[in-house]
């Protein structure tokens, strides 16, 4: 079959298409004929190990998983013995390492769940990794008709599935986009759409009881007195010098405001909380460009670019190999 791999460490072009053997499912294991997978801010972390210290999960010298990618969707080709939860042809999205592939095996107790019948494969692939990362970092928050939450950077994967994810909820949504999003970030549900190249939500003297750094490029320092007491700091990345992991434990000594960096644990659960959201027609996946596998180095490229609106997505054949 064919895979997208890298045997080291570095920038977009040590990707490679090649021909590697066909996953064989184990007993408690689905062999998925992957339609659809995508590029996400994480697999660009993980392919050039920045930061540096995550080789201690992907790798120290190289990557442990040469085969990249996460996401995915496509039909199940083949059952383990004991799977009862899927049968062969079923449509199935999903999250599992190695996802750039023709044929990726996913333990049927896993990220794995059925597509909804509305949605293509290329929507269904790009629906787990924001939607989970979005959902773990709002679960930090009690939110509800009175919240008031302000999603910053709403236009990426992550940002616009916490925008629907909040919305959900009944919560008030205050989303920071760029000029050319502002309407699509309005279509998603926010109740208040800011223009970041023309706004500073923190100069407004509005406050809130949540701010979700969605880009990580947020500070606390700067958006400490936009919160309200027992506010919370929510960012994605580790920020300046990597200054959050020593706020996040300084915050819950001392002050009434806190700030959190968590991190997904991609379930089942995840998948089927925004499968219903989906049936419900109050979440849609944004996509903004689709490649095929092809076109790897090219589609990383620009997700490294920083200027992609939602997701990015790779087509496949579904194993035609």
């Amino acid at each position: 079959m064919r895979a997208v791999v890298a045997h080291r460490y570095g920038p977009p072009e040590i990707l490679r298409i090649e021909d590697v053997e066909r996953p064989v499912p184990k007993d408690n294991e689905v062999l998925v004929a992957v339609r659809a997978s995508t590029v996400t801010r994480s697999d660009c972390g993980f392919r050039s190990a920045s930061p540096f210290f995550s080789r201690v999960f992907t790798g120290l010298r190289r990557p442990k998983q040469p085969i990249v990618g996460m996401e995915l969707a496509g039909v199940v080709e083949e059952v383990g013995s004991a799977v009862r939860e899927f049968a062969v042809g079923d449509e199935v999205f999903g999250l599992r390492s190695g996802a750039n592939a023709e044929y990726v095996c996913v333990r049927e107790a896993g990220a794995l769940a059925h597509k909804p019948s509305s949605l293509t494969f290329e929507e269904a692939a790009a629906l787990p990794d924001g939607a989970s990362i979005a959902r773990a970092c709002l679960a930090k928050v009690e939110l509800g008709p009175t919240t008031r939450i302000v999603v910053y950077g709403a236009t990426g994967a992550i940002g616009t599935a916490g925008v629907q994810l909040a919305k959900a909820t009944g919560a008030h949504v205050t989303a920071v986009a760029n000029t050319k999003n502002v309407e699509l970030v309005r279509s998603l549900g926010a109740d208040v759409v800011l223009d970041w190249e023309r706004e500073d939500f923190t100069r407004s003297g509005e406050t809130y009881d949540a701010i979700f750094d969605a880009v990580g490029k947020l500070s606390f320092r700067r958006c400490k007195r936009s919160l309200v007491p027992e506010g919370a700091f929510i960012t994605t990345d580790l920020g300046f010098l990597w200054q959050v992991p020593p706020l996040i434990l300084a915050t819950k000594l001392i002050g009434s405001r806190r700030v959190f960096l968590p991190i997904p644990k991609y379930t089942k659960e995840d998948l089927l909380h925004v499968k219903g959201l989906v049936e419900s027609g109050s979440y849609r996946p944004v996509i903004d460009r689709t490649y095929p596998l092809a076109d790897i180095v090219e589609a990383t490229r620009y997700v490294e670019t920083g200027q992609k609106t939602g997701n990015v997505v790779l087509t496949l054949e579904g194993g035609a190999r």
